[in-house]
């Protein structure tokens, strides 16, 4: 099903493009969007008259950054007044003539429409470890911290977030192609597609491949390691914030003491300040910590995404054996007509015995009709053999790039953690050796 969202922009003419396709996306990755309605500007000229060839990242292309967001009051779907917050996108040509920077082309999306459009990609490329959306709803937060989706802090973290998403796919060498994903960037409109097959079902492979398991089961540790580092860290967060703040009433005290001296007054006065100082600097910490839990949030929602992959293979596996073994069913048919006995119970053979055999003709028939039906199974089960292959070589491509993306973000993320906490261990002696130094010079 075909369905198509309105933009943010009620100013913005919508009409219908139904000439996209997840086959279409499939095979021609890197079709041009140049037969779709005008829109984009510099941008979609530039994007036609530098094709992308095949594995080659959008991203070195294009610019793209989500500047801003804006809160925003309209009616929903059922007619009711609600408020919600746009994102404004900005795209550019990467190289410019002249030198001189193009102006961007720009246009405002919902997270809901980044929504729609990651649901597309997942069904589109089954294959492929797709990018997390940032939280739709704050998580793992510490009592400071509010958790309303409209609290400029959180949509601030989102917006960080929703550009991250829009230039991993930008980055990647199979997303990057695809047309729908510059039609977002670029066009007022924009179609989706809403068919998402369920992946929950239950079902159990006979042989599931070893690789895909060992994914599965680390994907699950992983996402428990994760989720325990965030809430861990949201306690020490609501404890330390406590902590600092309780050492603002060294400040008040110091300079209550400063009044009823007369020499150590001044370098009491001056302990208390930098005391105040020391209290007030735990918000720029747990801010820029709040930036490092995210980076930690984004591999916690990749988790999903890894999982979704392996379901996928999953499924795939089970229709392969499922065809197998259908075939093998036809065949024992088969070979219990053409020698006439049966090797278990069933109701035809029973019927034989009461009724009689069947004719001459009546079993060339059959026979037949199974020799039809073998040959169709042989095709089906070479189809979903070739299937199960082409996906698992495509998607341990993509998984061992993204083994590597993970090792060197997550690397990267926590070793500068860990230089931030030095550098506010640093802090905290500075104050105190401060505070001791004035009272000691002043005295």
């Amino acid at each position: 099903m075909i369905t198509e969202t309105k933009s943010t922009d009620p100013k913005q003419t919508i009409f219908p493009a139904v000439n996209c396709a997840c086959a279409e996306n499939r095979h021609q990755s890197t079709a041009s969007s140049a037969d779709s309605s005008s829109g984009g500007g510099s941008t979609l000229a530039a994007y036609n008259h530098g094709r992308l060839c095949k594995g080659t990242a959008l991203l070195r292309k294009l610019e793209i950054n989500v500047a801003e967001a804006e809160k925003r009051t309209g009616k929903n779907t059922v007619n009711m007044q609600e408020t919600y917050t746009v994102y404004l996108i900005e795209i550019r040509p990467a190289e410019t003539e002249g030198g001189t920077p193009a102006a961007p082309d720009t246009l405002w999306r919902r997270y809901s429409e980044f929504e729609l459009l990651r649901t597309y990609l997942l069904v589109t490329y089954p294959y492929i470890i797709i990018p997390p959306l940032p939280e739709k709803r704050a998580e793992f937060v510490w009592h400071k911290l509010s958790a309303d989706n409209l609290d400029p802090d959180f949509v601030e973290r989102r917006r960080v977030g929703l550009e991250n998403f829009l230039l991993r796919v930008a980055s990647h060498p199979v997303l990057s192609n695809d047309k729908i994903f510059f039609l977002f960037l670029t066009e007022h409109f924009f179609v989706y597609f809403a068919v998402l097959k369920s992946l929950s079902a239950m079902f159990r492979v006979k042989n599931p491949d070893k690789r895909f398991t060992a994914l599965k089961q680390y994907s699950d540790e992983l996402n428990s390691v994760i989720s325990q580092l965030l809430r861990i860290r949201a306690r020490v967060a609501d404890r330390l914030y406590g902590v600092y703040k309780v050492h603002g009433n060294y400040g008040r005290v110091f300079s209550e003491w400063s009044a009823i001296e007369k020499e150590m007054g001044d370098g009491l006065q001056s302990a208390g300040h930098h005391m105040d100082t020391y209290a007030a600097s735990i918000d720029d910490i747990l801010e820029e910590e709040e930036h490092f839990a995210d980076q930690l949030k984004e591999y916690l929602f990749y988790t999903d995404a890894v999982r979704s992959v392996c379901r996928k293979h999953e499924l795939i596996q089970y229709e392969l054996e499922m065809a197998a073994q259908d075939l093998a069913q036809k065949k024992q048919q088969k070979e219990e007509l053409a020698t006439g006995t049966v090797r278990i119970f069933s109701l035809k053979g029973m019927t034989s015995k009461l009724f009689g055999q069947e004719s001459p003709e009546q079993k060339e028939s059959r026979l037949a009709a199974l020799e039809q039906s073998i040959q169709e199974g042989e095709e089906t089960v070479k189809e979903k053999n070739t299937e199960c292959q082409e996906f698992v070589r495509a998607a341990w491509d993509d998984i061992e790039h993204f083994k590597e993306q993970k090792d060197k973000d997550l690397r990267e993320a926590l070793i500068s953690y860990a230089i931030m906490q030095i550098s506010m261990c640093k802090k905290v002696w500075t104050f105190i050796l401060v505070c001791i130094l004035c009272m000691y010079i002043n005295s």
